[in-house]
């Protein structure tokens, strides 16, 4: 740009192209330098792109995490005092809901940015997703642990928690809605958990019931090819 119009320090030199001076100026505010967890990721993916993606999953931000070891924490104390096997029963729904915000338009801030990445879609969602369950899972198993609970409620639970996690990614990423993923897998857990104790009389039947097993497998394998169906075009610029 070469104007000669004039402003509060005299008028702009003819050869000083303010649009790029300003691009320039903009790119050092907004640069951003990676932390230690983003630069630990870029290690191990080898990918900075794909780094930068997983630091900034919404249910991966550091207040998620933090209210996620909070209502653990307080299911670990309800469950001393009750009983109850409250963490086990909640867990999965907790894990279900991060995984559903985990990933899409509207509640990511990176969702632009990764449309412009060479890495896919689907592999950006894989990296999430199964980092999501991570974290949750060693989070469910030091509260369930911590509660006294017996060994198979302690990990009876994780097949449910990977089924209910599927499902909740699978509506989230068919209808491109976070909210609707989350919903899912609520209802889908309540449901399971009511059924559960109408047929046995007890509501912790959900995550003891070894026969519950190949159904939560089944669940969770059909919901994966979903989303491998409604990820398959997700590449480059959408």
């Amino acid at each position: 740009m070469t104007s000669g119009r004039a402003d509060a320090t005299g008028p702009v030199p003819p050869d000083v192209d303010l649009g790029r001076v300003w691009i320039a100026v903009a790119e050092q505010v907004w640069r951003r330098r990676p932390g230690p967890p983003e630069r630990l990721a870029a290690r191990i993916l080898g990918s900075p792109g794909l780094a930068r993606a997983l630091v900034t999953t919404p249910s991966l931000l550091l207040g998620w995490v933090m209210a996620t070891a909070v209502v653990l924490a307080v299911g670990t104390l309800v469950t001393r005092g009750t009983g109850t096997p409250y963490v086990a029963l909640g867990a999965p729904a907790i894990a279900a809901v991060g995984i559903a915000y985990a990933y899409g338009p509207g509640i990511d801030a990176a969702w632009e940015l990764m449309g412009s990445m060479a890495v896919s879609h689907r592999l950006v969602l894989l990296v999430r997703a199964l980092t999501v369950f991570g974290l949750n899972a060693l989070l469910g198993l030091a509260a369930s642990a911590a509660s006294g609970a017996a060994a198979a409620m302690t990990f009876g639970w994780l097949i449910p928690m990977t089924a209910l996690c599927a499902l909740a990614l699978a509506v989230s990423t068919l209808t491109r809605s976070a909210n609707a993923g989350a919903a899912a897998g609520l209802a889908g857990w309540v449901l399971t958990l009511l059924s559960g104790r109408a047929a046995t009389g007890q509501v912790a039947a959900a995550v003891t019931d070894t026969a519950l097993t190949l159904p939560y497998l089944t669940v969770a394998a059909g919901c994966a090819a979903i989303v491998g169906y409604a990820t398959r075009t997700s590449r480059g610029p959408s």
